[in-house]
């Protein structure tokens, strides 16, 4: 079984010191060196190019024929946020979601342009969950979106810009955006369907052979799916609010393929509570097996106890060794076991003590103990 891994880091965000300025642009010391593509299409044109840096890059994009979608990844660069400041207008209280990097899912109205914020959940080549935000603005023609780090799950929206199928070069800026947005829904379905596997197997497992690697398995997939279902809850929200907006940016005929998406986000919490309950009952299970057996360990403990503890205390009477004849004065003590200088005393008393062993036994077995 390919097994969930637990990461050897967290990721720690660092949060506003408190008092701090709102829209404060965070670039964090470890952030890496901004990658900008420029893709370029319509119906019957698609281009992409690798661009330095986005100054003078509003004069280039002023083509209505044309859609855009301007990709961002990495955020180590002050000055290409200061850029979208002066050239688009941005407000900074989007810039600072944008680089503080742990925003819910949202959307929200600017006028000229909208904002909104999904989050990317995908397991990586070791099978660990990455959880990442992608961020949007959107314009008339012209989607931009930002990732602080490289890696995502959106190459099939690339190939699909590409190849030009479907209605992604056509649909606008606005489907472009529902269709990443889409995309990352989908991956929440892959993520679910791979632990919905482990799941099973682990509970094979179960029945096979328990074992603590079980709970520690089933936890991490529990503690997984809750990461998942504080995601999707938010997610489900802000594609409602997208559905119910008045804002000219988003099309009617988007509208309907996020109607699609609404249904995909809340298909996602039921099969998230679903899975939570499994890895809950699972964990019980473990559980209550454990304990049975230990049940099952503590009786044998005791039949073994109850059939020695009689022939302990025989053992023990005649053990006293107390004479039945004063070594001084050679006077009979007769209250003092006269059984230990009979003939055949030993063979007696350990046949006595066989025979209550085996009563012992055939009545624990009548009893049932034994199955």
């Amino acid at each position: 079984m390919s097994k969930s891994k637990h990461k050897h880091h967290k990721h720690r965000y660092a949060l506003p010191s408190p008092g701090s300025s709102p829209g404060t642009v965070y670039i964090d010391e470890n952030s890496l060196a901004p990658h900008i593509n420029l893709y370029t299409y319509n119906e019957g044109y698609y281009k992409v190019e690798h661009i330095e840096n986005i100054e003078g890059l509003k004069q280039r994009l002023t083509d209505k024929i044309y859609n855009y979608w301007v990709e961002i990844k990495g955020f180590n660069s002050l000055s290409m946020f200061d850029t979208l400041t002066k050239d688009w207008n941005i407000n900074k209280l989007i810039l600072e979601d944008i680089t503080r990097t742990y925003q819910r899912p949202k959307y929200e109205e600017y006028g000229a342009y909208d904002f909104a914020i999904s989050r990317m959940l995908f397991l990586d080549e070791e099978n660990v969950l990455e959880n990442e935000q992608l961020s949007f603005i959107l314009t008339s023609n012209v989607l931009f979106t930002f990732q602080d780090k490289y890696a995502d799950c959106l190459d099939p929206i690339r190939n699909r810009l590409e190849i030009g199928k479907g209605n992604i070069r056509i649909g606008g800026s606005s489907y472009l955006m529902y269709a990443l947005m889409d995309m990352i829904i989908d991956e929440y379905f892959a993520v679910l369907g791979n632990w919905s596997e482990q799941l099973d197997l682990i509970e094979d497992r179960l029945f096979e052979k328990p074992d603590k690697s079980i709970m520690f398995d089933t936890q991490l997939i529990k503690r997984n799916l809750i990461t998942l279902r504080r995601v999707a809850w938010p997610e489900r929200d802000k594609m409602n609010d997208i559905l119910r907006t008045d804002s000219p940016l988003i099309g009617e005929s988007t509208k309907v393929y996020l109607r699609d998406a609404y249904d995909h986000c809340i298909q996602i919490i039921d099969m998230v509570e679903s899975l939570k309950e499994i890895s809950a009952s699972n964990i019980d299970m473990y559980l209550s097996i454990i304990s049975n057996r230990m049940n099952e360990i503590m009786k044998v403990l005791t039949i073994i106890s109850s059939i020695f503890i009689p022939l302990t205390f025989i053992a023990g009477i005649y053990g006293m060794n107390f004479s039945r004849e004063d070594p001084i004065t050679g006077k009979i003590l007769p209250q003092n076991m006269p059984e230990l200088y009979q003939e055949h005393g030993y063979l007696y008393t350990m046949i006595v003590m066989g025979l209550i062993a085996v009563v012992q036994v055939i009545y624990f077995w009548r009893k049932g103990w034994f199955k």
